[in-house]
């Protein structure tokens, strides 16, 4: 069960991406990680991603003590917000292409999104010197998507809270509750809210929720984990921490800009966490495997992947350890 592998605090979750709608990667992704050691996958909520991610399982040939977690947000969230170009505004100067991590871009004329690449990252809408991009939420029906996932079975709900809006969070979380009676994840980070209130926030979430059926992913700053450096993991360990000295009935997961020094800043801060999540870090050093078409069947090229990923697994979960 999840829960027993959370409650070991050896819990490694890789992050495909709540918006990653590109099947062809995430079977890779999760084929990679599986056998690499990794147990909980999170994928965007959709059924043929959900497929993607089982067909990994079973590349793998590991099925069993592996766990498939679907990722909702609501309107604003970053990661569910696709970009978008104004061709009126555009002047094909490539500078979207050229930040782009996820090679989201296409650079035909006209430029367009690849919009089952975009995630939300909003890199290129920064970047562009004409204000041709702008983000929107690509927000679900929960009523309609959530039963197909659930029967497709699945093993953990993760809700991306990162709004102001408490009422709408609220309205969305008891939802979520009268569909799905597993384990439950709700997402949230220090930029819309202050410490008081985000605690305040969760505390009102796990009201009638039974302790210890909730993970609280502490997010730091979403889709920042790019380079292994302490700094980008700074602010998931202070939110993480903030959770933890609330002594709240419920799990703590750190994600948002975490990559190999995650779990040992938390470690040097006496922060304890049950699971560390990894997503744009975890993706990036197997980048070059991803674009593979026959990775699955080249066997020396599968292996150099896995190497890497378990190099990333092996120091995260060593240092989450309680002595």
């Amino acid at each position: 069960m999840l829960k027993n592998l959370l409650d070991k605090n050896q819990c490694f979750k890789l992050v495909c991406g709540a918006g990653n709608e590109d099947a062809a990667e995430v079977e890779k992704l999760v084929t990679i990680y599986s056998k690499a050691g990794c147990q909980f996958f999170d994928i965007c909520a959709k059924p043929e991603i959900v497929d993607a991610a089982k067909k990994g399982l079973e590349n793998a040939g590991i099925t069993k003590d592996r766990y498939i977690c679907v990722s909702i947000g609501i309107s604003g969230d970053p990661h569910i917000t696709k970009a978008v170009i104004d061709k009126t505004k555009c002047i094909s100067c490539g500078k979207c292409a050229d930040v782009c991590i996820h090679d989201a871009i296409a650079t035909n004329n006209p430029i367009q999104v690849k919009k089952e690449r975009c995630l939300g990252c909003g890199l290129c809408e920064k970047d562009c010197p004409t204000q041709a991009i702008t983000m929107f939420s690509q927000l679900q029906d929960y009523n309609e998507i959530l039963p197909q996932l659930i029967k497709k079975g699945i093993d953990c709900i993760e809700f991306h809270a990162i709004s102001e809006n408490e009422e709408e969070v609220i309205d969305k979380w008891k939802l979520i509750n009268e569909l799905y009676n597993g384990m439950l994840c709700i997402s949230v980070d220090r930029s819309e809210l202050g410490d008081k209130k985000l605690l305040a926030r969760i505390k009102r979430i796990l009201e009638n929720r039974q302790p210890y059926t909730t993970i609280i992913q502490a997010d730091g700053v979403a889709m920042s984990g790019n380079n292994e450096e302490l700094g980008t993991t700074l602010q998931a360990v202070a939110t993480a921490q903030l959770f933890q000295n609330a002594k709240l009935p419920a799990y703590i997961m750190m994600s948002g800009g975490t990559n190999t020094k995650s779990t040992e800043l938390a470690k040097s801060c006496g922060v304890k966490i049950n699971c560390l999540a990894v997503g744009s870090y975890a993706r990036k050093i197997v980048k070059e495997y991803l674009s593979i078409d026959n990775l699955l069947q080249d066997q020396d090229k599968l292996n150099e992947a896995i190497k890497i990923a378990k190099s990333l697994i092996d120091v995260s979960l060593e240092n989450m350890k309680i002595d």
